[in-house]
């Protein structure tokens, strides 16, 4: 898994480039803690998944532990552009009913 990011006012777009499986949650947790962590005067963090090709129950983890230090930090967290299967894990994992899909 890579991870890129980018700021763009008060909005943090994060990519999420491969798996995001068991084998690479270590590293996106440190790794979008770290991003997090540099920008803490942001609004929004969106977490683009249209370069995601994979995630299981791990990945999930990894976002919900995402969403709880973005909460405490009065930043909102938003999903984008998962494909099909991904959606599918979203939609019923109850993501979307605490990161909205825009």
């Amino acid at each position: 898994m890579e991870i890129k990011h980018k700021t763009q006012l008060h909005k943090v777009f994060v990519w999420l480039i491969g798996e995001l499986d068991e084998h690479s949650a270590k590293n996106a947790r440190y790794e979008l803690d770290e991003i997090i962590d540099k920008n803490l005067s942001a609004k929004f963090f969106i977490f683009d998944f249209s370069k995601t090709s994979f995630m299981d129950s791990t990945g999930i983890g990894v976002l919900l532990g995402r969403y709880k230090k973005l909460k405490k930090m009065g930043i909102a967290p938003y999903v984008s552009n998962p494909n099909f299967s991904i959606n599918k894990i979203l939609q019923i994992s109850g993501i979307y009913d605490i990161m909205p899909k825009i």
